[in-house]
């Protein structure tokens, strides 16, 4: 196999590893909130960091992405 080709397959398997472990934290935070009877708004603000930290990591994706692009980084 060619280096360039398991690169790849190695960077898209990193990303579904940590797609699973976001599923994976937001089925156990949802699990807490819910036998736990938390609030809404404490519900929302769990939520929210949740959300921000994905988006961060997204964002992140997408950065290097058009950085390796355009021959950046």
């Amino acid at each position: 196999m060619i280096n360039g080709q398991f690169e790849q397959i190695e960077a898209l398997a990193l990303n579904l590893f940590f797609a699973s472990i976001f599923f994976l934290i937001g089925m156990s935070i949802r699990d807490v909130l819910k036998q736990g009877k938390v609030p809404a708004f404490g519900r929302f603000i769990v939520w929210l960091v949740l959300f921000l930290g994905c988006a961060g990591f997204v964002a992140k994706g997408v950065i290097q992405l058009f950085w390796e692009g355009s021959g950046i980084g």
